[in-house]
């Protein structure tokens, strides 16, 4: 007797639970899901107590505290977190990109404004009125040089043979007063420029100096540009209704059951994030290699690339090509008139020629503790140092998206709390193992369908602008310009080239010596290459010349079937004479 009443009173508990518990394990009072759902919602069809759940498309279709209504409202919700949350992680990223982007450029321009009035000042100080009747060439000089930053289609190699070539003309007429001198005269005087070299290998120097600086900041600042615009357009998710679906069974089914504050497990929110954010975690490799790159030029922009010195020695290399002209002008002179005759005497006045102390005023140098700051108190240490502690973090960050997203622990339980959280089913462990990284790998995602076999359009689109940006990075560590590769990669100009394209100068960069190399060695290429001529002026003359050159060039060359034949012929004329007794040969 005693035990059929214990079993009676254990049937009442149990019934009790049940009546007072849902079966798994939500309370039959929908109190605390109606508060949570009123927080952001109105509560006008919030059930107050279970009801059947039938009505259900996504959720567990027993006893619920979700109307429809209510369902399809937080099914929105959970896109709409998805999404919030996506654009949150990434927007460390986007704001790094954003805002070094503009500092660098800034900076960059401002340091091609700094130099160019700093060598108006010095010039002027130093040549005075002989300066300003030419202050044009260096004006169109910096003019080139900032529309070549700025994304001109304009070859630095042209920009300075044309500088030093206008510069030859100019230095030579006010070296020889005495003289009056055509146009054909000087552009002869061009020609011969580049065999007699009178600025020395200033130019050369200029060139690798000045190219490489250049060419490695435009590169950078269209770098970070690119991975703003790639941030951009990869946050920017369609989701699929397989992935909402998904995330509102992890997130709202909890609070559909009457446990709103139960989180899912952590697994399980990594599988539904990896299968929603596949296509993201594809852009991973290549995206590493963009990282990478990036870290390559502003390492190079740091040491042998350094923009702040490259734009400080303009205005001194080109005084002491000035100087070096200067002081050779009657050896340079002689050369001249024998190369390209006589000039007419100038006629009878006062003409001012260059002093022998005019170009030697000393122009102030900085040592690399005294580096001069712009008027956004920063220089280019503190800039690339900065860079650098924000780009080394972001490698690995598409694949590492979704655990980003789920050790947030307002959207996933902890790791540790894997017995007490939401497996999608109820409360308890989550079973299935995680799945990897990338589309291909979520065939067999526990949690929502991917297709596989169709990969996106969007995402392929932004791998090719990735390998394109690493490509113009990769270009830019080794000085080259990927609009100017045949061009750029050959360096010098026309009027005093004497080197090897490829040397190094160790007075171009204080504290590089011999022997003491930066970290960053610039691979020598003992090659010979080939130099740029300086541009004559676009006379008639000049075109008709040029267009002469070339026709004559083409002619002297033979296509290789008439050189084979020519070949063909003289051996059986050989062959002729040795085998007949005649003399025919």
């Amino acid at each position: 007797m005693m035990m059929l009443m214990k079993l009676k009173m254990l049937l009442c508990v149990s019934v009790f639970v049940i009546v007072l518990w849902g079966p798994a394990g939500g309370a039959r009072n929908c109190v605390e899901s109606r508060r949570v759902y009123g927080e952001k919602h109105t509560l006008n069809t919030a059930p107050h107590t279970h009801i059947n759940g039938e009505h259900l498309r996504v959720c567990s279709q027993d006893y619920t505290c979700c109307s429809s209504l209510m369902e399809d409202t937080l099914t929105h919700q959970s896109e709409a977190d998805f999404l919030s949350a996506v654009q949150d992680t990434s927007q460390f990223l986007l704001t790094t990109f954003t805002q070094r982007q503009r500092r660098f450029d800034e900076f960059f321009r401002e340091l091609m404004d700094v130099a160019e009035k700093s060598m108006n000042e010095m010039f002027t100080q130093t040549y005075g009125h002989m300066y300003t009747q030419n202050a044009q060439l260096f004006h169109q000089l910096f003019t080139d040089l900032r529309q070549y930053y700025t994304g001109g289609r304009v070859s630095l190699a042209e920009v300075l043979a044309d500088f030093w070539g206008g510069l030859v003309e100019r230095v030579f007429s006010l070296v020889n007063p005495q003289y009056q001198f055509s146009e054909d005269y000087l552009e002869c005087v061009g020609k011969h420029a580049e065999q007699l070299q009178p600025f020395g290998d200033l130019p050369l120097k200029l060139h690798i100096q000045v190219s490489r600086a250049l060419i490695a900041a435009r590169a950078l600042v269209q770098g970070l540009a690119a991975g703003r615009d790639i941030v951009n357009k990869a946050t920017k998710l369609s989701v699929g209704s397989e992935c909402v679906r998904a995330l509102m069974r992890q997130w709202y089914c909890p609070l559909c059951r009457g446990v709103p504050a139960l989180k899912p497990c952590h697994s399980l929110c990594l599988n539904v994030m990896k299968g929603c954010l596949a296509n993201q975690a594809d852009l991973d490799s290549e995206w590493n290699n963009f990282v990478d790159a990036l870290m390559a030029v502003v390492e190079k922009l740091g040491g042998p690339f350094n923009f702040e010195l490259a734009a400080d020695s303009i205005a001194v290399k080109v005084s002491e090509g000035i100087m070096n002209m200067q002081e050779n002008s009657i050896s340079i002179s002689a050369k001249m008139f024998q190369g390209c005759g006589n000039p007419r005497p100038a006629p009878a006045r006062n003409k001012r020629s260059l002093r022998e102390g005019d170009s030697k005023r000393a122009f102030k140098s900085f040592s690399a503790h005294e580096k001069p700051t712009t008027a956004a108190g920063t220089n280019l240490d503190r800039l690339v140092e900065e860079l650098q502690e924000r780009l080394r973090p972001m490698r690995g960050f598409w694949v590492a998206l979704p655990h980003t997203i789920c050790n947030d622990d307002k959207m996933a339980a902890d790791v540790t709390n894997e017995d007490r959280c939401w497996n999608g089913q109820t409360r308890g462990r989550y079973l299935p193992t995680v799945t990897a990284d990338g589309l291909v790998n979520q065939v067999n995602n526990p949690e929502l369908e991917v297709d596989v076999s169709r990969p996106d359009i969007k995402t392929r689109q932004l791998i090719m602008e990735l390998r394109v940006t690493v490509n113009r990075l990769k270009l830019a560590q080794s000085g080259r310009d990927a609009d100017f590769i045949d061009s750029e990669a050959e360096g010098g100009s026309g009027s005093g080239v004497g080197a090897e394209a490829g040397e190094r100068f160790s007075d171009d960069w204080p504290g590089y010596g011999s022997f003491s190399p930066p970290h960053n060695t610039l691979h020598i290429d003992k090659t010979p290459r080939p130099h740029d001529r300086p541009r004559p002026r676009n006379t008639p003359n000049n075109k008709r010349n040029r267009i002469n050159r070339r026709m004559g060039s083409d002619a002297q060359r033979l296509s290789p079937p008439l050189l084979l034949l020519f070949s063909l012929f003289m051996l059986f004329c050989v062959s002729l004479c040795l085998s007949s007794s005649l003399n025919v040969c």
